[in-house]
């Protein structure tokens, strides 16, 4: 195979994804690999991608044999042994395994509809070393993304969505209150809540007497949207809040392994949470302007937001003639709304997301969010992300990702892709997404893929989003099958004690 240079590699779409970033980038910038070592990376990557993950490992072996090898080359190589791993993790289905599991919903499942559903790329399988591997959340994915197989079940159950999915009261109580401007009642809309999110790693995981040290995410102040954020406890007691200008904000912990017993940490603090809503007038946007505030979000972030040739495309193909910026990101925005949601794989796995997104056939919130902000910028429109989690005034509560745009002269408004055109005669509510946010999600997030503080030692679980937590002792890091994360909330008068 062809060796690229690493300069090379960098302007391939998609490299930087398959490994850690914090590696990552410090391969970009610290001392240069040999010839040989930067080959390897750049095989392996490409072997991993086409499943031949013994030829990867193959390659992966020769490249940290190198004796000029730079740590952040080894840790980049070393990271493709891992997203190995990962991805047999994710990809646990024998073809009989993933069949069965249809024909729990289909009972006369034909063989023919299986083949017919898996060619058409609806039930997501790779192939590794020669065996078909089917995601192990394919066979239940397949009901989102396919009308047929859904129309196929047994017993046609409806699916858990949480209460933001449908056009509500709140949404217009939100609305309401921005369109009455100052005659409106300033807690329209808002919401206070109690949070307790916990971090638990499993019994005997680390050898007992070992430092666990644990990152929780941990909300920062934004105007506007999230405010009055009051730190109230944390278990163990000691703990470091990250500053607020951690793009991927979080509370650190540490506590020693005790043999048998798991390993938890927690934290709970209380915040007031704003709803938002812009009334866009398309005819009063005009073309952003290209500041050094704005120009980042205007530019390409490889590894998932790349102008490829098939963005390209797709963007001509959506767009067409339109030059206005809202109008455009109207067509951008219901074109991505489009793609069926599925659960997704970890994102650690993915080369490039918003090319997966593209082609894929399905994609969660994150990755449709991705494929819009890398839409939104190569047209000019300035695009950034936001993550966190979604509660309810019920029982429900999800990992979810957003993000804004930047409108002249209106400037930065929201934008849920995945919530996408709620079902609603007014068009103000019905197009309330674009513009407008509900006040029952936190986010930890305003950029995906920063550093830590502290920052880890060893690979991230999550090298793109930050929503569960992250976990390492002194051996490793700790995936997600070596602990579990907790997320509870309760709703508090709006005057609480930090106000």
């Amino acid at each position: 195979m062809a060796r690229l240079s690493l300069s090379a590699l960098v302007e391939r779409p998609g490299w930087r994804g398959v490994a850690a970033a914090f590696a990552l980038a410090l391969l970009l910038t610290g001392p240069a690999m040999s010839q040989d070592a930067d080959g390897s990376l750049a095989e392996a990557i490409t072997l991993v991608d086409a499943g031949r993950f013994a030829d990867a490992e193959s390659s992966i072996a020769k490249g940290l044999a190198a004796d000029d090898l730079s740590a952040e080359g080894r840790a980049a190589l070393e990271f493709q042994r891992e997203r190995m791993r990962r991805i047999l993790l994710d990809f646990t289905l024998d073809e009989p395994t993933a069949k069965a599991r249809v024909r729990e919903k289909i009972p006369d499942l034909r063989d023919e509809e299986f083949a017919r559903w898996d060619a058409a790329g609806l039930i997501e399988h790779q192939v590794i070393d020669g065996r078909k591997l089917y995601f192990s959340r394919a066979p239940s994915n397949l009901f989102r993304i396919s009308v047929e197989a859904r129309a196929r079940r047994k017993v046609q159950t409806p699916f858990v969505d949480g209460p933001m999915e449908s056009a509500n009261a709140h949404h217009r109580e939100v609305r309401d209150a921005a369109l009455e401007h100052a005659d409106a009642d300033a807690d329209a809309g808002t919401r206070r809540i109690r949070v307790t999110q916990s971090l638990t790693v499993d019994a005997d995981a680390v050898p007992a007497g070992e430092t666990v040290r644990a990152w929780i995410p941990y909300p920062r102040a934004i105007a506007g949207q999230q405010e009055n954020i009051r730190f109230i406890e944390s278990a163990p007691l000691a703990h470091s809040i990250a500053p607020e200008s951690a793009l991927q904000r979080t509370v650190y912990l540490e506590k020693p392994a005790v043999a048998g017993t798991p390993t938890a940490f927690s934290i709970t603090y209380e915040l007031t949470i704003r709803g938002q809503y812009h009334a866009i007038d398309p005819d009063r946007v005009v073309a952003a302007p290209l500041t050094a505030e704005l120009a980042p979000f205007v530019a390409e972030r490889s590894p998932h937001v790349v102008f490829t040739p098939a963005i390209r495309e797709f963007s001509r193909k959506v767009v067409g003639d339109e030059k206005n910026p809202y109008r455009i990101a109207q067509k951008l925005y219901a074109a991505v709304d489009k793609i069926p949601w599925a659960g997704a794989r970890e994102y650690s796995t993915i080369t490039n997301i918003s090319d997966y997104a593209l082609h894929a056939g399905h994609a969660d919130c994150g990755q449709q969010t991705l494929l819009l902000i890398t839409l939104l910028r190569l047209n000019g429109i300035p695009a950034r992300w936001q993550s966190g989690m979604v509660y309810s005034d019920g029982d429900y509560d999800n990992l979810h990702d957003w993000g804004a745009l930047y409108l002249a002269p209106y400037g930065w408004v929201p934008m849920d892709v995945t919530t996408g055109r709620l079902d609603d005669a007014d068009p103000q509510i019905a197009g309330f997404y674009l513009g407008g946010q509900d006040a029952y999600r936190i986010a930890f997030n305003d950029d995906y893929s920063r550093d830590l503080v502290p920052a880890k030692r060893h690979f991230r679980s999550e090298t793109v989003d930050l929503q569960r937590g992250e976990a390492e002792w002194r051996g490793g890091n700790l995936y997600f099958d070596q602990w579990d994360y907790g997320f509870e909330w309760k709703m508090l008068p709006l005057k609480s004690s930090a106000e």
